[in-house]
């Protein structure tokens, strides 16, 4: 009887083959082939071939991957079943990241968004803020500096704190990390959230935004492949300020013009000091990825070499980074375990004390009178003795600097399936960054050659670590028409950053530059330095999320965020995160049914409170620092002061977030996108307020009084205008705006003295601040003199806010008025992909619409007035009257509109045929450009400046000039 049962067994069992292709006819690694209704599964191979034994003849096998239509096929006895999946242009079963987990894209209730690889930006990109430039709706990322060692800069949905910045939170594989933590060739996929209810979960870091950053990663049964992707690169200004040259200024002296300081006299030389410090910026970046797997295991391993130059001599940025992630599974794949390491080490060129780019240098090279010499004639720097006036030149080369950076992070996981659709996962991660910094500036530098500093030496380090740990119980059931999930979570976190640094002067050699601090005679003539510092802080939480899907028509997402930092006042530790969110599939109703040009239709809707973990670490404690000497009893004391007071009521600052939106696709998602309104006020902001002393310690305090609004609509449309088997062309456009408004800075118990504070400065010798914060006015105000005219003698004619009209010389500060905004009104962009048999072109347009810029460059130097060289536009006539003769002035004549529009990123490739090479599944080549051509009405070197804090829209004098880079590389696979 036995082996009876046993001989059916054997005979009802069917083994079936096959391999699983695109409509390309490419083979699909990695696609997931299910018997329906059972366990038993496999993967394809990496030629999309497979292989599985069924429970009978009348089994059928599910074949599903990421990004494409799931097909059943019943066996009906065969033995061989080859597929082709279809591309899922509705996407509504791809699976987005969110808070501690996954949804399929048609179950999100909230506002997320998603960019993959194959949509990135493309070429020598700063970070993975980047790779997504111009492709989310709300989120606004920017490159205003072309310093190699600078990020990008981000902005979601506007500015929702006074002091707690604008940056998001970063998460690397679910662990809190920067937007440096991987390289950018090292990520799969970019999912950013960006309403309240979708950040919640994450309280106190969740206000401005939520960015997930999942890295490249093998699968069980995927065969061993390594990818190879690199490039090199070209990069220059991508524009200059045109200051007099060497045969203009003669000319200007031919006119009759005389100057004093810098262009005093023609010295004989002609020289181009921004050529004599600049240069052709040379890059190369290379990346490999080893991946592969068995039914078990699987294993990731890449390493990552970036050589940026920059256009500046000495600016440069070395980096390597090293990643690996082990995956094994146990117990029928009950039991999972993952092990990660990512390494990297930073270094880069200081040209500054700590800093890799020292503005002054630039400043120097364009105020220097052209006709001035590099060199005397003895081969010694050729200086002369004016106020703030160095040889760029000489500055670089006397100057030897260096930082490295030094990164860990070490992850374990576990997680185990309980079978009763619970799944429990513990994590653990130890993160670790320290920095050494070393910098001098040798006996030839001017610092000793005009001031006698007899070299100068600085060196420091910093270190940091901190230790991550999370656990969490999934619950995840459908019965009927029902669908629940539930997520319990504990996040605890802790971070610990402390440093030294000291500096000394007048050594007897340069030869040990600053690795000798020691032989300085600074320290004893009292000129050394010396400090350091150590601080602490620790983040707990408890979180819960449920969700719930009836018949695939009304979704609801909850959660809730209990968190407790010990940065806050004693009796406002805890602070309490709800989250909610509604969704109803109109698409999915029967009245819906006929129509046929519908695909997709979901109706959103979402109530968020998320915190900004604001301040710095024990500023709700009271503080002593240490004085000035006094002399007691014959010895000398420092006396003990009050810095800073306690603050039992410092609390989060809370940003309460409504969001409704509509997602459609129509045309079988040939044409697809959503629309989001957004509601967000900050309330509890922290600032610091003048008080009284007595009664208080100290004469400031940080107070959670001000309140901040943003509203704004965000579009996204996607389209597939044409597709072909060798032709198709997709576009995706976005547009956003976002109104600010400070709502109130003061309360009963705190009050600044006026509706209003004043930052940002125009220093020597303007010296005012350009922007003004009050209660009623959005962030970004400019603030300063209208200029209407000018006098027949050349000087400024200010309109007064009452409309009467007086010369400059007679204007005071109570003249000032509002003259634009620092902040865009709206962002747009245009992105195309076409793809011609093998060929493909990429094409990203983006743009800002409404916004006013300070060109502190006109407004130092359009003036012949000055004691340095000019810009050849300061000798044009204003207002077509005269020409300037008045002292430098921050007037609304330097106020720029900052429209632009962008041809950002043209990418053009060709991908061989498969069978071109043979070791190679894939082979590409390619060709980008970034920061392509800018089109604008503005005269500055850039639109695109700096956004960030309270003065935004200043286009400082002498910041790192943004550039233009050409790239080419090549992607292949074997």
């Amino acid at each position: 009887m036995f082996c009876l049962f046993v001989a059916q067994a054997g005979f009802s069992q069917q083994t079936v083959t096959g391999s699983v292709t695109d409509e390309q006819g490419i083979p699909i690694a990695g696609a997931a082939v299910l018997e329906k209704n059972t366990t038993n599964g496999t993967a394809t191979d990496f030629d999309g071939n497979y292989e599985i034994s069924t429970s009978g003849q009348d089994a059928v096998l599910v074949f599903s991957y990421l990004g494409f239509l799931t097909q059943e096929i019943p066996v009906q006895g065969g033995s061989t079943i080859n597929v082709v999946l279809k591309e899922d242009l509705q996407q509504l079963s791809e699976v987005v990241v969110i808070g501690y987990g996954t949804q399929k894209r048609a179950d999100v209730t909230s506002s997320v968004a998603t960019v993959k690889s194959e949509d990135f930006v493309q070429g020598n990109v700063k970070d993975a803020a980047q790779l997504i430039q111009g492709k989310v709706a709300g989120l606004s990322v920017s490159a205003p500096s072309g310093d190699p060692t600078e990020g990008t800069q981000i902005n979601l949905r506007g500015t929702s704190s006074i002091l707690g910045g604008t940056n998001p939170l970063v998460l690397v594989d679910g662990v809190p990390g920067s937007l440096n933590t991987v390289a950018p060739e090292d990520i799969e996929s970019i999912d950013v959230l960006k309403d309240g209810s979708a950040t919640a979960i994450y309280g106190t870091r969740g206000t401005n935004g939520v960015i997930i950053i999942t890295t490249k990663k093998g699968t069980n049964d995927m065969k061993s492949t390594i990818e190879y992707n690199g490039y090199a690169s070209i990069s220059t200004i991508a524009n200059r300020m045109n200051f007099l040259n060497a045969s203009e200024l003669r000319q200007k002296f031919d006119e009759g013009y005389t100057f004093n300081g810098a262009n005093v006299q023609d010295f004989g030389a002609d020289t181009d000091w921004v050529d004599e410090i600049t240069r052709d910026a040379f890059s190369q970046v290379h990346n490999l990825i080893f991946r592969g797997g068995n039914s078990t295991s699987n294993m990731t391993a890449s390493l990552n070499y970036r050589d940026i130059e920059g256009i500046f001599l000495k600016s440069d940025n070395k980096k390597h980074t090293a990643r690996v992630s082990v995956n094994h599974a146990m117990f029928d794949n009950k039991l999972k375990a993952n092990v990660g390491v990512i390494l990297s080490e930073q270094t880069f060129s200081a040209l500054g004390d700590g800093e890799s780019f020292n503005p002054y240098i630039y400043r120097q090279a364009i105020i220097r009178n052209p006709t001035e010499p590099v060199y005397n004639e003895d081969g010694s720097w050729y200086e002369r003795n004016v106020y703030f006036y160095d040889n760029p030149a000489a500055y670089i080369q006397e100057t030897i600097g260096q930082n490295r950076y030094r990164n860990t992070r070490f992850d374990f996981s576990l997680s185990y399936d309980f079978g009763d659709h619970v799944t429990v996962k513990g994590l653990y991660t130890r993160k670790g960054n320290s920095n050494i910094r070393g910098f001098y500036q040798t006996k030839d530098h001017v610092s000793t050659t005009k001031n006698g500093q007899e070299g100068f030496a600085s060196r420091g380090t910093d270190d940091y670590v901190g230790n991550y740990g999370q656990f969490t119980v999934d619950y995840d059931n459908s019965f009927g028409k029902h669908k629940v999930t539930g997520l319990v979570g504990y996040n605890y976190e802790d971070n610990t950053n402390e440093g030294f640094w000291a500096t000394n002067r007048r050594f007897p050699t340069d030869g040990f530059t600053y690795n000798n601090l020691g032989s300085g005679q600074g320290l004893q003539l009292g000129e050394a330095g010396m400090g350091s510092y150590k601080n602490s802080d620790k983040l707990i939480a408890f979180f819960s999320r449920v969700t719930y899907n009836f018949d695939d028509r009304y979704l609801l997402m909850a959660s809730l965020r209990r968190e407790g930092s010990s940065r806050f006042g004693e009796d406002y530790k805890w602070g309490n995160f709800p989250g909610i969110s509604l969704g109803w599939r109109v698409d999915q109703e029967s009245f819906a049914e006929n129509w046929d040009w519908l695909s997709n239709l979901k109706l959103r809707t979402g109530f968020g409170v998320t915190g900004i973990n604001a301040g710095s670490n024990y500023q709700s404690l009271s503080g002593l620092t240490y004085g000035d000497y006094f002399l007691n009893n014959g010895q000398w004391v420092r006396q003990l002061i009050p810095s800073r007071n306690a603050n039992p009521n410092l609390r989060w600052e809370k940003k309460e977030e409504f969001n409704l939106g509509l997602d459609f696709g129509i045309l079988d998602g040939r044409i697809n996108g959503s629309v989001d309104y957004y509601n967000r006020t900050t309330k509890d902001a922290l600032f610091n307020y003048s008080v009284p002393t007595p009664p208080y310690f100290f004469g400031t305090i940080a107070a959670n009084v001000a309140q901040i609004k943003n509203t704004g609509l965000e579009f996204l449309l996607n389209v597939t205008p044409v597709q072909t088997d060798n032709f198709d062309w997709t576009a995706n456009l976005t547009y956003s705006t976002n109104t600010n408004e400070i709502v109130s800075l003061s309360n009963d118990e705190f009050q600044l003295t006026n509706d209003f504070f004043d930052e940002g400065y125009a220093s020597e010798p303007i010296q005012i601040s350009t922007h003004r914060v009050q209660e009623g006015e959005p962030i970004g105000n400019f603030y300063g003199l209208k200029s209407v005219d000018i006098t027949d003698d050349g000087i400024w004619v200010i309109e007064r806010p009452d409309g009467s009209l007086v010369p400059a010389t007679e204007a005071t500060n109570d003249d000032r008025q509002v003259l634009g905004n620092g902040l865009p009104k709206a962002y747009y962009s245009w992105n195309n992909t076409v793809r011609y048999k093998n060929w493909d072109l990429m094409v990203n347009l983006r743009g800002a619409l409404d916004y006013q810029i300070l060109n502190f460059s006109r407004m130092y130097y359009e003036n012949p007035t000055i004691s340095y060289n000019t810009l050849d536009s300061a000798y044009d006539m204003v207002y077509d009257k005269a020409v300037l003769q008045d002292v430098q002035r921050f007037v609304s004549y330097y106020i720029e509109d900052g429209d632009f529009l962008k041809i950002d990123n043209v990418t053009l490739g060709y991908t061989l045929p498969k069978d071109a090479i043979k070791f190679a599944q894939t082979f590409r080549i390619y060709a980008s450009a970034l920061n392509l051509a800018t089109i604008t009405g503005y005269k500055g070197i850039d639109p695109e400046v700096n956004r960030n804090g309270l003065s935004p829209g200043n286009d400082e004098r002498d910041k790192y000039p943004s550039t233009r880079t050409f790239t080419l590389g090549i992607n292949f696979t074997f």
